[in-house]
């Protein structure tokens, strides 16, 4: 008879691999549960599915006994994530903004000046990787992005189009260096993009978007709020039907960052969800761009009031939001990242209403809509670790755990 394939044994329920495991170390049924600390019912039970194996605590005490590592037990592959260097990367990316000279990405010698045409394309592709959640391959772009732009700006032309790709490349840095837990450096990238956008309202709309968030990481919420409301009066928005679609998402993203910012407790992001919420019901969903990463719509507002919810402390209110928000057809065509990032955040609510399963399931899913967003954010690591703890963890959680490093190999 054929050996059954890798692929087909990580598809064998977790008990029968137990009961594999105990037979090959010439265990009874007897001995393995008075080493696990079971009785020998209990052992039958989880050999045979009727009990499920779901505690972690228990997975790694039946490992043990085993002499195997948990993530042998667990069903699926539970790889540890390849090695990604992210502090290598972010460390490339502080020289990028470090840097003055116009030289771009540091190589030797001279250097053919890049056409705008070619930087633009490389720029939205970046955007593009962000939205779809490759942050790893954003970073490793991000270095050169910076400086091709910076040298671009300074050696073609200073001209408006060459202003927009300084616009665009330091809001991204800002954006990806906020979800790596760097909000100071992502401060100066947000900075450097109001300075780039200096006499254009659309484009500092834009960058006050990423400066509002790398503010709102920094816990200086009324300075972010400001910052994006400073920016919706700038562009003087009315909710005209005949308003253009582009200029309705922003004024409507920077009205829903200012709602975060506010989640103070009183009626500030109320207000401000609503008035995005009026935006959205005369003008609809508004798809992002790879111009500008912008999208905004209904389902993006139920987004945000259900985090503001949360942030002043209403988790049940909050969980309700997410649900309905959730629960159509728009969530699914939402950017990746926009949808893991938010599963990550509704999981304090789904915790502090002692859901922890909840809590779990939402961060598997968000791991399978963009696993970057869940295996290296720090973010998504406390919402994990505080599931772990929160316990009884099921099996597809550790599993996570365990590909993410959180759980000892």
């Amino acid at each position: 008879m054929t050996a059954p394939s890798r692929g087909h044994r990580n598809d064998v329920p977790i008990g029968r691999r137990v009961a594999e495991l105990r037979a090959r170390r010439g265990m009874t049924q007897q001995v393995f549960a008075d080493r696990v600390g079971k009785s020998k019912s209990w052992v039958d039970k989880v050999e045979r599915g009727v009990r499920n194996l779901d505690r972690l605590s228990a997975i790694e005490a039946v490992a043990r006994a085993l002499g195997v590592a948990p993530k042998v037990l667990l069903p699926g592959k539970a790889q540890p994530e390849p090695a990604t260097d992210v502090g290598g990367a972010l460390e490339r990316v502080r020289e990028a903004l470090a840097r003055h000279d116009l030289s771009g990405s540091g190589s030797d010698g001279p250097r053919t000046p890049s056409s705008v045409r070619v930087l633009d394309h490389q720029v939205g592709y970046a955007w593009a990787a962000y939205r779809n959640g490759h942050h790893p391959q954003v970073l490793r772009m991000l270095p050169d992005l910076l400086g091709e732009s910076r040298r671009v700006y300074r050696t073609l032309t200073a001209d408006a189009s060459t202003a927009d790709l300084l616009v665009r490349v330091h809001r991204l840095a800002a954006q990806v260096l906020v979800k790596l837990g760097e909000p100071n450096l992502a401060w100066l990238a947000a900075d450097r993009a109001m300075t780039a956008a200096t006499g254009d309202p659309r484009q500092a709309g834009l960058a006050a978007i990423s400066l509002a968030q790398a503010l709102r990481a920094l816990r200086r919420g009324r300075l972010a709020m400001t910052a994006a409301l400073t920016a919706v009066h700038q562009l003087d928005p009315a909710p005209a039907r005949d308003a253009a679609p582009e200029d309705v998402a922003l004024t409507g993203t920077l009205l829903i960052e200012a709602a975060l910012a506010a989640a103070c407790g009183d009626a500030a992001a109320a207000d401000l969800t609503d008035h995005a919420a009026r935006l959205a019901t005369v003008h609809g969903e508004q798809h992002h761009r790879d111009d500008d990463g912008i999208g905004f719509g209904p389902t993006a507002v139920e987004l945000a009031r259900a985090v503001t919810a949360m942030s002043v402390g209403d988790h049940q209110r909050a969980v309700t939001i997410h649900r309905c928000a959730t629960d159509v057809d728009v969530w699914h065509r939402l950017p990746a990242e926009h949808r893991a990032a938010h599963l990550i955040d509704i999981t304090r609510a789904h915790l502090d209403l002692g859901d922890a399963r909840a809590a779990g399931r939402a961060l598997v899913t968000a791991d399978g809509i963009a696993p970057a967003e869940v295996r290296i954010r720090p973010a998504a690591r406390t919402a994990l670790t505080a599931v772990l703890r929160a316990g009884p963890t099921p099996a597809d959680v550790a599993r996570l755990a365990a590909t993410v490093g959180l759980i000892r190999q």
